[in-house]
């Protein structure tokens, strides 16, 4: 019974770990590298898209984590610029549960599919982090963002070919996207 109340506890502290994200005021690189991993929405979504490309294997392995970082810088400057992204935390919920989902499942849908819909959820993660960064510096602020969101997937891609495609790794896609169900519902 211990147990599940501390699991339950946890689960409620979740939405507020998504809203505290660190760096949003100051400049720099080490405030950029903070950004991703001081979420819980940003850290489970990139670690997860590097489960799922260790889990696909081949081209993926390079082919996702580029996309996804390629479209979030991107995204990060459009935030920057003050364009308008409806959506954009539902979006990035969805880009949880979803890579969650897929891992979950062990689905290896072709890159063609995949490709753009990674694109949507790097743009959409960027899009907050160039939304909510600094007001000067950004460039450094981007890069560190970047270095760390690609370290984030490569931690996912270091645990998914450690798992070995296995039930472990299953078990990790489903995690996340429960997490991912729990910061939606609590956010």
């Amino acid at each position: 019974m211990k147990k599940l109340t501390a699991l339950t506890g946890a689960a409620l502290l979740l939405p507020q770990l998504a809203l505290a994200h660190p760096g949003h005021d100051e400049n720099g690189f080490v405030s950029g590298m903070s950004h991703p991993v001081g979420g819980a929405d940003h850290l489970l979504a990139m670690v997860a898209l590097g489960l799922l490309a260790a889990q696909i294997g081949g081209r993926a392995l390079w082919a996702l984590p580029c996309t996804f970082v390629g479209a979030m810088i991107l995204g990060g400057f459009a935030g920057f610029a003050g364009l308008p992204f409806p959506g954009v935390e539902p979006m990035i919920l969805a880009s949880v549960v979803i890579l969650g989902v897929l891992v979950a499942m062990a689905v290896r849908l072709p890159l063609t599919m995949l490709g753009p819909a990674v694109a949507i959820f790097g743009f959409a993660h960027g899009w907050v982090h160039g939304a909510e960064g600094p007001a000067h510096g950004l460039a450094v602020y981007a890069i560190g963002f970047a270095i760390a969101t690609m370290a984030l997937h490569l931690a996912g891609i270091g645990i998914g070919k450690l798992l070995n495609s296995g039930v472990l790794l299953r078990g990790l896609g489903g995690g996340t996207a429960l997490a991912g169900l729990v910061l939606a519902i609590g956010g």
